[in-house]
């Protein structure tokens, strides 16, 4: 089910959503004529969405800000998010506001390496990043899951531990990195807790291919450490086993957040209509509830309804 929003054309990719007090606010990758992060508010989930405007612009010297997150701490509001500075690829950057709406300023870079896609957490034992780096050494090279602690919100503790790996070629993202060998993608993380377990949901494959889809791992743990949670990949007995794909009415569903509202999980993720694959930008943000229990999530997505 697509999201509401009060203007019309705009696309919303790598949704985040942000819930601060009794209003919930939605980031999402800026593209066309508003580079930067856009940032979007509402009073009721599946109520109307009202631009707000940039909470971060592009500039000539940081650029292509891609897939944010938000967390409020002490106070004060923390975006991590990635852009290109300078020559640098994707290296991830915080930025801090007083605001939720921004405007975030102050970038510190956090990794000297290609890092996208957070999600910064809080546990009893701390602060933690979620996010995607490259691997080039194992059989199943290319992008995946990491979660590193965080000393204070603008810290890394450079533990970057490697928690998802590509297992499978529904995962293959390109056959174009070597002759030899297929790029992988595992990105998009998304962590929460339920009862007795944690879970880690992610984005799998190329978000061009009919296999493009939202997975998760779980782990049964009191453990608030998450650099220390050996987390299980999802699977039907070894088989691929999607929480998203796409079905009857979208195609490349990808990149999410998750919010527990009204006692209800969730997901706000990408897609994009059936005939639009060939657009350069056609992904908008769209809603479906999850059912979240003892280790398993399922998803119910539907074109117009909840």
């Amino acid at each position: 089910m697509k999201l509401k929003f009060d203007v019309f054309g705009k696309t919303q990719p790598d949704p985040f959503i942000f819930e601060d007090g009794d209003k919930l606010y939605l980031y999402v990758s800026g593209v066309g004529d508003a580079k930067g992060v856009e940032v979007y508010s509402a009073d009721d989930l599946f109520g109307i969405w009202h631009f707000e405007g940039m909470a971060v612009k592009d500039t000539p010297e940081q650029r292509q800000y891609w897939a944010p997150s938000v967390i409020k701490h002490e106070g004060k509001y923390y975006m991590y998010v990635s852009f290109i500075e300078g020559k640098n690829f994707q290296f991830m950057h915080v930025l801090s506001a007083d605001s939720p709406l921004g405007p975030f300023e102050n970038p510190v870079r956090l990794y000297d390496r290609f890092s996208i896609d957070s999600h910064a957490v809080r546990t009893d034992k701390g602060l933690f990043l979620w996010y995607a780096e490259n691997n080039t050494k194992p059989e199943r090279i290319g992008t995946r899951v990491y979660v590193d602690r965080l000393l204070d919100p603008v810290t890394p503790a450079g533990i970057c531990r490697e928690v998802l790996v590509p297992t499978m070629d529904q995962e293959i993202f390109t056959s174009l990195w070597r002759e030899d060998n297929n790029w992988h993608t595992l990105e998009g993380a998304f962590w929460f807790c339920e009862g007795d377990w944690q879970y880690v949901m992610y984005s799998g494959g190329c978000y061009q291919d009919d296999t493009y889809h939202i997975g998760y791992a779980s782990a049964k743990t009191d453990e608030q450490d998450l650099t220390k949670i050996d987390f299980v990949k999802h699977t039907r007995d070894g088989a691929f086993d999607p929480v998203l794909i796409k079905n009857e009415w979208e195609e490349g569903t990808g990149h999410h957040s998750v919010i527990k509202y009204k006692g209800e999980y969730y997901a706000i993720y990408h897609a994009r209509d059936y005939g639009l694959r060939h657009l350069k930008e056609a992904r908008t943000a769209r809603v479906c509830k999850l059912h979240v229990k003892d280790g398993i999530i399922t998803a119910e997505p539907y074109p117009d309804r909840i």
